[in-house]
């Protein structure tokens, strides 16, 4: 049968007004312009700033209806570039004037707000009562007692510590309740970077240096926590494997207190990069030990291991080579098969990480595709709940600390996270707010206005690294003592105490269910027992210790 031609039978569409008369009705103006500056230039010299104004207009109109790049500027000269104007504050208008408080693109004004103010050593209290509406599905708290105890003070909260290889290591750490997360020197500004260390060193808590290595601005005094990634910067060969020499000169570096391997980060879990050859300065060539001239290639996983089995065996070389030093590895939970392979392998090596950190699809402060950014990896929630049952079910997690990251910005979201499992936290973007970021979300241009996720050293001048490391220090100082209040307030007499049962979630407009309920929790060596409910039974099952 033959397909009716649509297109024919359709309608002629009538070009609106606009359509109609934009160019001619530009080329008639710019003529009668000229016309009358011409008439002008008899009785006055006031023709020549109109010649100054309309010959670059004239200019400009022309090269509109000649360029073939953008439709709009072609069909509609001058009046075109307004929509790209428009285009170009669409971000900053929203911002100020469109979202409400409460909207998460990416991070809420309520909470930037909560984090400019404790950054500034301002008043931080919410006045009037919550702006949320606390019979809306998804709405969580914390429930208080009615034996509720006195809160420590601010530095005692910011005294508190986890200690990290204490069974393992010949040099264990005592970590803060909250640090630094993973942000590397070329993604964030020389200033941004030193300002983050100097915080971390007054207020005595970590900063983890990001898989770009040990740059000369992470050595302001603070402790590190020196991340290797898959391109092993710092600590590879020529052609890019992993070289123990190099490593074990770094790892011993005073300030390094502990080390992690990155298989993955919640911005892009199972995606590599690559570093353009013109980005790799001689400073970089030199931070990283790559060469210039030269794409530098970070895979999306290791070539040091390929099998669970060898992943310990690597760790145990590490803590052998740092002198006894922390490792642990970082990732955002995927397949969870593969996560329980890795723990049947530290039960046939006898090798456990002396911790590891979790990171949830949310987070992340690079650049990322968007299919990844928006559709890879599990949330936080769910894979710090599963990361800590699996190590409760293979009966490992006596042995380990984790650590959970991931879009957390005040008191209430690390008692979350530490009644779900974690024992420390680390926050990455929020630091990043406290040093100045504005949401600006130009982190993957080197435009960013405030000087933090640039390398134009005429936006980086504007960050003024006493000034901001004071800030970074006051955020750490005053949401680690918010959470103590949280603790203090539920009568519990320290992070130890906080369990998945006193944290709620309203689900629908007449249910409420605890932590508990939402994620069960496995009971020690349930795994071992055959005692896991059977969907993470048969995980358990087919996991092997040499094949992920």
């Amino acid at each position: 049968m033959t397909q009716p031609n649509l297109q024919a039978a359709a309608p002629a569409r009538v070009p609106g007004f606009i359509e109609q008369w934009s160019r001619r009705a530009f080329v008639l103006a710019a003529g009668g312009v000229w016309l009358a500056v011409a008439a002008a230039a008899y009785w006055s010299l006031w023709f020549l700033l109109a010649l100054v104004v309309v010959a670059p207009l004239t200019w400009l109109g022309i090269k509109d209806m000649r360029q073939t790049t953008q439709a709009i500027r072609r069909n509609f000269p001058l009046i075109g570039h307004f929509r790209y104007l428009l285009e170009s504050l669409r971000p900053e208008i929203r911002q100020y004037f469109i979202e409400s408080d409460q909207e998460e693109n990416p991070f809420s004004r309520e909470k930037r707000t909560v984090i400019y103010a404790r950054a500034k050593n301002q008043l931080d209290t919410l006045p009037f009562g919550t702006t949320r509406d606390v019979y809306r599905p998804g709405y969580e708290w914390i429930n208080h007692s009615l034996a509720a105890l006195p809160a420590p003070s601010s530095s005692a909260a910011s005294a508190y510590r986890i200690v990290i290889g204490e069974a393992n290591c010949a040099q264990p750490y005592a970590a803060s309740l909250l640090n630094v997360s993973a942000m590397s020197y070329g993604a964030l500004s020389a200033n941004a970077i030193r300002a983050l260390n100097l915080g971390a060193q007054k207020g005595n808590f970590y900063h983890n240096t990001g898989e770009g290595g040990i740059s000369p601005y992470h050595r302001e005094g603070g402790d590190l926590c020196w991340q290797v990634g898959t391109g092993y910067f710092g600590c590879r060969t020529p052609d890019g494997k992993f070289s123990p020499e190099n490593f074990a000169a770094r790892a011993s570096l005073p300030e390094v207190k502990l080390i992690e391997i990155k298989l993955s980060q919640g911005a892009k879990p199972g995606h590599g990069g690559i570093l353009p050859a013109a980005k790799v300065t001689k400073e970089i060539s030199e931070i990283r030990g790559v060469p210039m001239g030269q794409d530098v290639n970070s895979p999306p996983s290791h070539s040091a291991f390929s099998t669970p089995i060898q992943m310990m065996e690597f760790i145990a070389q590490l803590r052998e080579l740092s002198g006894g030093k922390p490792i642990g590895f970082k990732l955002c939970v995927g397949n969870l098969k593969e996560f329980l392979a890795l723990c049947k392998a530290m039960r046939a090596t006898n090798v456990t990480p002396d911790f590891i950190t979790i990171d949830g699809g949310e987070g992340g402060t690079g650049a990322a595709p968007l299919e990844f950014s928006n559709s890879v990896g599990m949330p936080l929630i769910e894979g710090l709940a599963f990361a800590h049952n699996a190590l409760v079910g293979a009966k490992l997690r006596d042995r380990i600390k984790i650590v959970a990251a991931g879009k957390l910005t005040t008191g209430f979201h690390i008692v979350r996270l530490l009644a779900l499992g974690a024992d420390l936290c680390n926050a990455a973007r929020p630091m990043m707010f406290a040093l100045g970021c504005i949401q600006a979300l130009k982190c993957n241009t080197n435009h960013c206005p405030v000087g933090v996720a640039t390398q134009d050293p005429k936006l980086t001048h504007g960050l003024v690294v006493g000034d901001k490391s004071e800030r970074v220090y006051h955020f750490h100082r005053k949401t680690v003592h918010a959470a103590f209040e949280l603790l203090a307030a539920a009568g519990l007499n320290g992070p130890h105490e906080i369990r998945a049962y006193h944290i709620f979630r309203r689900v629908d407009a007449t249910e409420v269910r605890s932590f508990m309920e939402l994620y069960p929790q496995l009971d020690p060596g349930a795994f071992l027992a055959n005692d896991a409910p059977q969907r993470l039974q048969d995980l358990w099952t087919l996991a092997k210790a040499d094949k992920f």
